[in-house]
């Protein structure tokens, strides 16, 4: 048995599971309502304010989904009932980040500065010239957008400079060997 596809989702007050024909489950909270298609094997019951997930055998497909399955529906819970958030921090002299209306406009050495609009469920707060936050309800979209605006500039090694998450740690290189040693004789 998946260790983690067996342990039950707690659903907290305010937050409503709605689970229709086909699998498709409906997650609706105080920040908003995510709905999502599961695969058809995977069994989902609600009972005394707790979803859990089964499965109907032990194939490797089933087995596999599980846990996947478990977890998502928990990032649903998770996500419309307190949200989910990405820290970016810029690294570089000029490196910059500015919030013009509901976009972001990133300057990062090149020739212009690279504009980023939300897409729908999400948001940024610039906290200072370097520091900003996406946020939003879906983890999956909040990662990958925070991975969009990563690769704009991802860190380089030999001097750090880029955009990276908050926390991350970039192995940092020694540069040219002539450099480093002083004169050759």
């Amino acid at each position: 048995m998946s260790r983690i596809g067996k342990v039950p989702i707690s659903v907290p007050s305010g937050v409503k599971v709605q689970m229709d024909k086909g699998n498709v489950i409906t997650v609706t909270g105080p920040k908003g309502t995510l709905s999502r298609t599961f695969p058809e094997s995977i069994i989902f019951e609600q009972s005394d304010g707790a979803l859990t997930v089964k499965r109907p055998d032990d194939s490797k497909t089933n087995r596999s989904l599980h846990g996947l399955s478990r977890t998502l529906l928990a990032n649903m819970v998770l996500g419309v009932k307190d949200g989910f958030n990405k820290q970016l921090e810029l690294q570089g002299v000029g490196y910059r980040v500015a919030k013009v209306g509901e976009n972001l406009v990133i300057q990062v050495g090149y020739s212009h500065p690279v504009l980023v609009n939300p897409p729908q469920g999400i948001s940024f707060s610039v906290e200072s010239a370097s520091r900003l936050t996406v946020s939003g309800i879906d983890k999956q979209l909040v990662g990958q957008i925070a991975a969009n605006i990563r690769s704009i500039r991802k860190p380089e090694p030999y001097k750090g400079k880029g955009i990276r998450y908050t926390g991350e740690v970039v192995r940092m290189k020694a540069g040219k060997a002539g450099k480093v040693g002083g004169k050759k004789k």
